[in-house]
């Protein structure tokens, strides 16, 4: 394990599996802190294959208090939950789907709704869990990385990057002909921990110009995540590091 001195605490683990394990690591240690502290555990689950990993390996850790531990999303694309794109179906083929998971615990965007609806249902259901707050202090947002920049389902020069009032909006991504589901910036950057997983070749240049560019949010979006009162963390194979400066 590599760790660059950057104001992001920056992980660079040999290849995937070393990268799931170690997320997986960290997040159980995470999920047992807030426990303690605070009583429960908020995460927000991203979709995509390097979560799926972490997933099935949190899968092996029914001792964990998932009694405790709500599973919410930062995106979604805009099909039922049974269909193969869902990040829903995917996370629960992979964890929320286990018996030891709590139904009642797993919130899932409606994204069989219409778009707008769809996002003003899921904004009052966080609305619910973090009632009485600002903005959702989850104790972890889950974050991927596309090869053109995007994040969650922040793409370049799409109309969410613009939100500041709401916590979700639905985004129409021109790219794909298609709308998103997702948290908008100010919800993210409320977090108290934000971890991005990325792992492969084709995601090198895009972490190269997310840590180490200059471009504005609207072409690179993840340039956007920065947690206004939290940590921001990277754990990426060493695929992913390969156009990265030594430090």
């Amino acid at each position: 394990m590599t760790t660059y001195a950057r104001d992001e605490r920056l992980e660079v683990l040999p290849d995937t599996n070393a990268l799931a394990d170690r997320a997986c690591e960290w997040l159980c240690a995470q999920a047992l802190a807030a426990v303690a502290t605070r009583g429960r555990f908020t995460l927000a689950l991203s979709g995509g294959s390097t979560p799926r990993a972490l997933y099935q390996r949190l899968a092996k850790h029914p001792e964990l208090p998932w009694d405790r531990i709500e599973l919410c999303f930062g995106d979604e694309r805009t099909v039922p939950p049974d269909h193969p794109d869902s990040n829903a179906r995917m996370a629960r083929e992979a964890l929320t789907g286990k018996p030891f998971v709590r139904a009642a615990r797993v919130h899932r965007i409606r994204a069989e709704l219409p778009p707008d609806e769809a996002a003003s249902d899921y904004e009052q259901t966080l609305r619910a869990l973090f009632a009485g707050q600002p903005w959702p202090r989850f104790d972890v947002v889950l974050l991927g990385l596309g090869s053109d920049g995007h994040t969650a389902s922040l793409f370049p020069q799409s109309h969410a990057l613009t939100e500041r009032t709401r916590w979700v909006v639905a985004n129409w991504v021109a790219k794909l002909q298609s709308q998103r589901i997702t948290l908008s910036y100010p919800a993210i950057n409320s977090a108290a921990q934000v971890l991005f997983m990325v792992a492969g070749e084709d995601k090198a240049a895009p972490l190269r110009d997310v840590l180490e560019g200059n471009a504005e949010i609207e072409e690179i979006p993840a340039r956007g995540i920065a947690p206004s009162a939290g940590e921001l963390s990277f754990f990426v194979d060493r695929a992913a590091a390969t156009l990265l400066r030594r430090q």
